[in-house]
């Protein structure tokens, strides 16, 4: 699927919690988010492409389960969240190029900004994709699905995702922005803002 820019977008379900990895290509260059399980039917997807690097939003195990194999058959470089880069090594051997709010990753000539959002973890990142010729695209991994913030388990860790997810994703880009989660459908920005006050008397 064309998403603007020349970038093309292919969603992949795998694992047995149903992870999103997401694949942008631009010409021969591609992009991974969250190698998250089933290497090989990861790798049979980037056997035709370059790949320039493999982005994990955040350090939770369904998350990095084929990121070694997949780094290691591509020897393409590993991203993620600078305060959740040294989990993401300990767990996969991967050492990981730390990125935060304000850096960029390209494939191609296009690049996607790296937007910091703690509280499911400390160091969770959503990619945003901001084409000239289409909405914005956000790869928000676990810190925002249809319904809600993704989980956390305190009080104050669901308070700082909120605002981060209200100031950083609400607040910035408008209603028709496309939200790509870690798991299950897309929905986007219009669609979920109503219901912010909602989420925040609930807690969760």
């Amino acid at each position: 699927m064309l998403i603007g820019d020349g970038v093309r977008l292919a969603k992949t379900s795998v694992g047995p919690m149903d992870n999103n990895a997401y694949l942008l290509t631009h010409d021969d260059d591609a992009l991974l988010i969250d190698a998250a399980a089933e290497p090989d039917v990861l790798l049979r997807q980037l056997e035709r492409v370059h790949v320039v690097g493999v982005v994990t939003t955040h350090r939770h195990h369904d998350h990095i389960g084929a990121l070694a194999q997949v780094v290691a058959a591509t020897g393409a470089p590993a991203y993620a969240g600078t305060p959740d880069a040294g989990a993401i090594t300990l767990a996969t051997g991967v050492t990981c190029r730390e990125v935060w709010t304000g850096d960029t990753i390209e494939v191609g000539p296009v690049r996607l900004e790296v937007i910091g959002l703690v509280g499911h973890t400390p160091g969770s990142i959503t990619l945003a994709l901001t084409p000239a010729d289409g909405p914005v695209r956000l790869f928000t991994g676990d810190s925002l699905f249809p319904g809600g913030l993704g989980k956390t388990w305190k009080p104050a860790d669901f308070d700082t995702l909120l605002v981060d997810v209200t100031t950083k994703l609400f607040d910035r880009f408008g209603d028709n922005t496309i939200v790509h989660p870690g798991h299950g459908d897309d929905t986007t920005l219009g669609a979920e803002r109503p219901h912010l006050d909602e989420w925040r008397t609930r807690g969760w």
